[in-house]
């Protein structure tokens, strides 16, 4: 705004040199210029009229402009009309102040004093004003001085820098030395203050708000070259850029950037300075393309006490990965160097490093090390923890050696780590971190080894189960928040085997996390089972399946699932009159027998020739079936019960407990889709002994 308003005082100069000293004369003047061009600005069109009636006091002077461009600038107006009135007070000095208009934009008013060795201008709007003063013996020279100026006046000059930035709030203090001399390069000088200032991008990907700093400024421009130093503490607010939301302290962060820009080329800064306390010093240098790309940084930063970043610096990203809630301990340096657009070398230096996820999932004590990574040559780092904790589940003390080259960290070798009374091994890791629109790339092998489920089961707050996890995974990919297992795992549990195939996670540590698997069960021990639910006891072997197996956020959404007996050789087949009454109960279900009903309640247990119930599970609806009539022999001492009914008759009855022996009981569903969410309210009710027994 400087440079354009010395422009426009140049017509009225002019003007004001034909009149004469004597008021007395009625004077009327008119000037028309087809341009009018200085090293700083250039006006088309301009018209000044000046009418002093005989004898008045002042005149007044109206001066209209098509154009006024200040390009190197950024500032550009059209249809200008100044309207004010002129008086002399003095000899040699000039004075006038009026409205100023520009097309539709908002008046301002503008008023000039015109001296023998000093010019002052001020144009004010509201409570904001931008005042100029020059002197005839330094004619280079312009002071400028602004008051609680809108910071939406700079928006012309930031777009020269930074197109696509939009100031949308704040205001400027400032007080700023103005050196530019014919033919020479534009000096300008000061220092400044913003407070309360609020930017955006059009695609919000770069934004800031209630922003306040205090800067000296030097910022010099050529034809070819403009180049710009700030110094000065940064206080409070916050600002994104991309993934990255910095939330500021109340407390100063020293700043300082040093940049130029050749003609046609993207902004470089060969200086960068970050100074936030213990939190975070970084120093460094970048480069920018025409399109405010990052295409080089080479940058170091040392954290003396991690706990404040990841709320002030690493939010965005922790976010993202669902990771909000992440606290942090200890000390840590980091490297990294980014060339043309991709990072090339990058190291992570920690020292005793505790990092917690508040949600309980996860938890390392005591990291150590220095991993490294190099898309070109091998480098080797290393990373090591004193313990951990995944859900729950305790590991102990472990090291790891990574070697990286071509954009990908390995693990040199097999890692066994102990875990719940067994081990927990990786075979192979391979990590590759995001690259332009890819996110990160993890691939790695998992053996497990008799890992104990009674202590897995406690972690995780679950019944007291009993046996063993093991299993192999040979290859597990993790990309775009999706995590692929390939192989399975086998449990022993309860006395038979769970066989887990098609592993995959979605989010495991976002939000809602979800988990989908096919299960295979075979000979578990019933009796063993309906002990740790309390559900009363069942004598038997357990079979079946559970395919298709969806949890979000570990709660089952669906599946298709099929359970039966087994009949093997020596093991007795019991049902109690507890284990019957909560299956009735429970599922909607009646039981029958060879005896009256009210003489049921009169034995304890019962004789069963099989068991068979299966669930498909959608939209919350359980569709309900049981046992068909026959059984299916199957090679050695093993009778398989299983024959489920043929889906689909909704209207008939279907077995569940078919009864052998006196009494004779069986026990018979009617309703074959079930509300998941009651279904799950009774077998919990069930568990704890809260349902009542109903005899039928």
């Amino acid at each position: 705004m400087v440079r354009p308003m010395v422009t426009l005082l140049l017509p009225i100069a002019c003007v004001l040199a034909w009149l004469p000293a004597s008021p007395a004369i009625a004077r009327s003047v008119r000037m028309h210029v087809d341009h009018v061009v200085t090293p700083v600005a250039m006006m088309d069109d301009v018209q000044v009229r000046l009418d002093w009636p005989a004898e008045a006091s002042q005149g007044e002077l109206v001066l209209t402009a098509r154009r006024l461009d200040a390009a190197d600038m950024g500032y550009h107006f059209r249809d200008l009309t100044w309207r004010c009135g002129l008086r002399r007070p003095a000899a040699g000095r000039w004075q006038c102040a009026g409205e100023l208009r520009s097309g539709r934009s908002p008046a301002m008013a503008l008023a000039v004093d015109l001296g023998p060795s000093t010019t002052r201008a001020a144009l004010t709007q509201g409570r904001g004003m931008l005042s100029i003063e020059r002197g005839a013996a330094t004619p280079d020279d312009t002071l400028v001085d602004l008051t609680h100026v809108p910071l939406r006046w700079a928006q012309a000059l930031l777009s020269q820098a930074w197109q696509a930035g939009q100031m949308k709030s704040g205001t400027l203090d400032a007080r700023l030395r103005v050196h530019a001399p014919t033919g020479r390069p534009l000096d300008v000088s000061g220092a400044l203050q913003f407070s309360d200032a609020a930017f955006d991008t059009p695609d919000a990907t770069i934004a800031g708000e209630h922003l306040g700093g205090r800067f000296t400024l030097d910022y010099r421009k050529t034809p070819a070259q403009t180049t710009v130093r700030l110094d000065g503490p940064l206080r409070g607010g916050a600002f994104l850029v991309g993934n990255a939301y910095v939330a500021l302290p109340d407390t100063d962060v020293g700043l300082r950037i040093d940049a130029n820009q050749h003609k046609g080329a993207g902004w470089q800064l060969p200086v960068i300075q970050w100074r936030d306390g213990d939190t975070l010093l970084a120093t460094g240098s970048a480069a920018f393309g025409t399109d405010t790309s990052l295409q080089a940084l080479d940058l170091h930063a040392h954290s003396a006490d991690v706990a404040p970043l990841a709320s002030r610096y690493l939010s965005g990203w922790l976010a993202v990965a669902g990771l909000a809630d992440l606290t942090l301990a200890g000390a840590a340096d980091a490297d990294v160097r980014i060339q043309d657009a991709r990072l090339q070398d990058a190291a992570l230096m920690l020292h005793n490093v505790d990092i917690v996820d508040a949600k309980g999932r996860f938890r390392f004590d005591g990291l150590d090390g220095a991993p490294r990574f190099s898309a070109t040559s091998p480098v080797t780092g290393t990373l090591e923890w004193k313990a951990g904790q995944l859900y729950g589940i305790d590991f102990a003390q472990s090291r790891l050696v990574l070697d990286s080259s071509q954009g990908e960290v390995h693990l040199r070798d097999d890692v066994t780590v102990p875990a719940l009374g067994g081990t927990l091994g990786f075979d192979h890791l391979t990590f590759r971190p995001p690259a332009g629109d890819a996110g990160a790339d993890i691939r790695f092998g998992l053996q497990l080894d008799r890992l104990d489920i009674g202590k897995l089961a406690k972690a995780l707050d679950w019944p007291a189960f009993k046996g063993e996890l093991s299993g192999r995974i040979p290859n597990a990919h993790y990309a775009s928040e999706r995590l692929a297992f390939d192989g399975g795992l086998t449990m022993q549990l309860f006395g038979g085997t769970v066989q887990a195939s098609s592993l995959a996670m979605e989010r495991p540590f976002g939000v809602a996390p979800s988990l989908t698997a096919d299960l295979l069960i075979d000979n578990v021990d019933l009796l063993a089972l309906t002990g740790v639910f309390d559900f009363g006891s069942i004598t038997g072997r357990l079979a079946g399946r559970i395919d298709q197996l969806r949890l979000v956020d570990w709660t089952a959404t669906a599946f298709d699932a099929e359970l039966h007996t087994m009949s093997v050789r020596g093991v007795p087949r019991r049902i109690s009159q507890r284990a019957v009454q909560n299956i009735s109960s429970v599922g909607d279900t009646s039981f029958t027998s060879t005896l009256q009903s009210r003489l049921i309640g009169l034995f304890n247990d019962f004789g069963y020739s099989r068991i068979g119930i299966s669930c498909k599970l959608e939209n919350e609806v359980c569709a309900m079936d049981g046992l068909h009539a026959g059984g299916a022999q199957s090679p050695g001492q093993r009778t398989f019960d299983w024959l489920p009914h043929k889906r689909g008759s909704e209207g008939a009855g279907f077995t569940i407990v078919e009864g052998a022996g006196i009494p004779h009981l069986t026990v018979v569903g009617f309703n074959r889709l079930v509300d998941w969410p009651t279904l799950l309210e009774r077998l919990s009710a069930a568990s704890k002994g809260e349902v009542k027994p109903v005899v039928q």
